[in-house]
Formats: structure tokens, C-alpha cells, sequence
């Protein structure tokens, strides 16, 4: 499917397009560098005006029946479905993810996590429960402001939106300035499936004006927000003044321990397409390869092998498999990172020669002779870079893997399962699959440590926005 031509979109406040006053923030394809939309840079006064419009929404819309409002979330699902090569297009031109891929993920996960919540409630879960002489109640926290990343963007926002209405709360959304058009699209969603205007609240804009209004704000009563550490911390610090709750999920620097039992030509194909989905953008990618020291240049020589695998290209060319960084600055970023790696000694296994033009690409590459002080092996690189770290026993594998700031998603590879799990639950850390094991939307995702707090998906989502009060009788 063609991407979208150029448009112009607003805020969406009280269930009214709104155009916004002054500056615009462009939107720019990153694979052919072409402005393709603008949306308005949005101010305090736009988040005043939306938290207001969630304001007098909420008395309704927290007083209508779990069941209702579970209907309307079922009918959200439904309609991201109906609308899911659109969606995808739209992804694809606004930050580059190859359009195979928004297809069976960015536009399909969606719909799959709200029909999950939709799912929680139709199949009986309560929202109160009896305890000794106590009813202990589940309640709405309030306005919810969600501010989302670029990386999965309507995963991202219905991962909050879709909770937090299913628990009877009203939301101010500010989702990323480099992809805000499918918010666009999924609040004209919203407002088909018979969720009432003033429900959920649109605000374009930049974190700095928009997401710090929005975390400050007395009248919101709990942020929710995806991004990077450093963001989360000046989100936390901002809603402090007024001590509403925060709920993030950060960076990750994520390690994929192979044990020396394990299948190693599986276990290194599998790692090195985690690494590189959505073109290693991915707060859960296992960028850090952990191998037996023995097992050290085979690794390398199996990840060297299965990376030239990975077309770098047009996202709307079904060959490619990794598309362009989201932005150039993104773009940029890994860049810098990968020279740093060469300057601090790493060994350059394979990366990628030959690359489009133009367009925000930059190279897969994998890294071998990592040692776990270098950056590349401590910071977020947020792009389709490998790092391949040789250690001598599974307590120095543990103990590499827990060794940076983040904690947020793993894997373990071995030939015995209950060794596996055993490995898992030493790693300080929210998610680990275990040989390859499956995502599950209905689990609960988030991180220790540095990567944020709180959870999303499934029931502890679901809960992460209620309020618990207890009446004893």
C-alpha cells in the first residue's frame, strides 16, 4: 500500500479537530528525507484545555458498567483491525519500519493487546473483592496523561489508552512529534467504536513544552509514559510537584546468555533477529550476546553470517528487512555509537556496505571481543547493533548480564530447560524468554532497576491504572 500524501492534522480536545495556533512541527518520511504531514506544536494552554475536556468527560464515563465499556474497547479492536493496512502505511512513511512489518506487528499488536483487555472483563474479572469485614474496590485514578514514543507507536498508545479506559479513567494523549499520525487515526477510531467525546484528548507537540505540561498539570492525576531514561527521569521529576503517580517504561539493554549446552546456531539466528527488529529499535532487544569464551569466534563467525542476511532498503520493498532509522538524528546516533565501539577496541565482525543514498540508514552490525565496561555494552543504542561478549562460567554470564543500569527484557538459551529457568530467574530483570519462547500480550511487561516501574499488558496493566479503597463494614 502507497503511503499517505501530504496532510495537515491538529489536536483532537473535547472530540473537536482542533488546528492549533503558531508553529507546526513537520513530519518527515525517513526513507526518502520528504515532508509528508505537519501537526501543531501544542502549549500549556492546548494541555489545559484537553485536561478540562477529560475533566468533565470522566463522571460519565467512570460511572458506565465495566461491561460497556468493555464492549466499546472490543469495538476499538475491531476497528484497528478494519483499519489495518492504513494504519501500516501510515507507520511506515512517518518512521520507516519496513511496511511487511507494520502490517503483522506495528498495526496488528494493537488490536490484539486492546482485545485482550476487552477479553480480561468479558471473561469475569472484578474490580472489587472481599476481604475479611473489608470491600476492597478497584476505582479510577482520574485523567491519565499518556505520553508515547516512536519506536511502536500505536502499540504504545493503545498499551496505555485501552487500560486505562477499561478502568474508567479519561486520557490526555501527547504521542511522539516523529510519529503522531496514526494517533490521528486512532482517536477517529475511538470516536467510531462509541467512545464519547472529552474521553481521550489529543495534543501534539514536543516533550519538552507539551510532555512536561502535561506531567506538572494539578488536573492530571497519573502519567504514563514510554521512552528513554533520561526522558522518564524529567517526567518523574516534573509530576513530583504535585506527587501523582508515574508509571515508566524505559531503556533497556537487554542480554541474550547462551549457555555452553545450548543449540548455538539457533540460539545465535534467534538473537540476532531480536536485535535487529524494527531495525533495533526495540526497548527489549537482547543486544548484548553472552557466549562461553570457547564458544566465542563460532558465535561470531554464525551472527556475521545470519546478519548479511538482513536487506537494508525501501520499507515498502517486501525484500527489506531493515529499513531506515526513524529520524536522521536516530540515524546519528548509531552511527556515533558504532564508532565508538571501533574506538574502544571492539572488533567490527560485519556491518553492512551497502546502503540507500538517501534516507536515515545506517549499517546492521555486529561486534565481537565486546567487554562489558565499553559503552556499546552499557548504553542504549536504540539501532541494529550486536555486541558479542565472551565469559567464563554461568555465574560470570549472570553477572554480566545484571551489570548495566537497565532491567528491562532477556533470554536464555540452553539444551536444559529447567537450567534455563534456573539462569532466568537470576537475571534482575521484568521479561526473559527462555529458548525462543513466544511474546504474550496478556503477561506483564516492564523493567527493574533503571528500565522504569510499573507494568503494562494484560491484567497488571489493567490494574496499574486503579486506585485500591477499602470500606470496612
Amino acid at each position: 500500500m502507497s503511503a499517505p500524501v501530504t496532510t495537515r492534522t491538529g489536536h483532537v480536545i473535547g472530540g473537536r479537530l482542533v488546528d492549533g495556533a503558531g508553529e507546526r512541527i513537520d513530519v518527515v518520511n525517513p526513507a526518502t528525507e520528504e515532508v509528508i504531514a505537519s501537526v501543531p506544536a501544542g502549549t500549556a494552554a492546548d494541555v489545559d484545555a484537553a485536561v478540562e475536556a477529560a475533566t468533565a468527560a470522566f463522571a460519565a464515563w467512570s460511572a458506565t458498567s465495566p461491561a460497556d465499556r468493555a464492549a466499546a474497547i472490543r469495538r476499538v479492536s475491531e476497528g484497528i483491525a478494519a483499519r489495518r493496512d492504513e494504519l501500516a502505511a501510515t507507520i511506515t512513511a512517518e518512521m520507516g519500519s519496513p511496511l511487511s512489518f507494520s502490517t503483522k506487528v506495528q498495526a496488528s499488536l494493537p488490536a490484539a493487546t486492546s482485545a485482550g483487555i476487552a477479553s480480561l472483563i468479558e471473561n469475569g474479572y472484578s474490580f472489587a473483592e472481599e476481604i475479611g469485614n473489608s470491600l476492597v474496590l478497584r476505582e479510577p485514578v482520574g485523567v491519565v496523561g499518556a505520553i508515547t514514543p516512536w519506536n511502536y507507536p500505536l502499540h504504545q498508545i493503545v498499551a496505555k489508552v485501552a487500560p486505562a479506559l477499561a478502568a474508567g479513567n479519561t486520557v490526555v494523549l501527547k504521542p511522539s512529534e516523529v510519529a503522531p499520525l496514526n494517533a490521528n487515526l486512532f482517536l477517529e477510531i475511538l470516536a467510531e467504536a462509541g467512545i464519547p467525546a472529552g474521553v481521550v484528548n489529543l495534543v501534539h507537540g514536543t516533550g519538552p513544552v507539551v510532555g512536561e505540561a502535561i506531567s506538572r498539570h494539578p488536573g492530571i492525576d497519573m502519567v504514563s509514559f514510554t521512552g528513554s531514561t533520561n526522558a522518564g527521569k524529567l517526567v518523574t521529576q516534573a509530576a513530583s510537584e504535585t506527587v501523582k503517580r508515574v508509571a515508566l517504561e524505559l531503556g533497556g539493554k537487554s542480554a541474550n546468555v547462551v549457555l555452553d549446552d545450548a543449540d548455538l546456531a539457533r540460539a545465535v539466528k534467534i538473537g540476532v533477529a531480536n536485535t535487529y527488529i524494527n531495525g533495533g529499535q526495540t526497548c527489549t532487544a537482547w543486544t548484548r550476546m553472552l557466549v562461553p569464551a570457547a564458544l566465542h569466534d563460532q558465535a561470531v563467525e554464525l551472527a556475521a553470517a545470519a546478519a548479511a542476511k538482513y536487506t537494508v532498503g525501501d520499507p515498502l520493498d517486501a525484500a527489506t528487512r531493515v529499513g531506515p532509522m526513524s529520524s536522521a538524528a536516530q540515524r546519528d546516533r548509531v552511527l556515533e555509537y558504532i564508532k565508538v565501539g571501533q574506538d574502544e577496541g571492539a572488533t567490527v565482525a560485519y556491518s553492512a556496505a551497502d546502503l540507500p543514498e538517501r534516507g536515515a540508514y545506517a549499517p546492521p552490525t555486529v561486534f565481537a571481543g565486546v567487554r562489558q565496561d565499553m559503552r556499546i555494552a552499557q548504553e542504549e543504542i536504540f539501532g541494529p547493533v550486536l555486541s558479542i561478549l565472551p565469559y567464563a562460567d554461568e555465574d560470570e554470564a549472570v553477572s554480566i548480564a545484571n551489570s548495566t543500569i537497565y532491567g528491562l527484557a532477556g533470554a536464555v538459551f540452553s539444551g536444559d530447560q529447567d537450567r534455563a529457568i534456573a539462569v532466568a530467574k537470576r537475571l534482575r530483570t521484568g521479561q526473559v524468554d527462555v529458548n525462543g519462547g513466544a511474546f504474550n500480550a496478556l503477561a506483564p511487561f516492564g523493567g527493574y532497576k533503571q528500565s522504569g516501574n510499573g507494568r503494562e499488558l494484560g491484567k497488571y496493566g489493567l490494574e496499574e491504572f486503579t486506585e485500591v479503597k477499602s470500606i470496612q463494614r
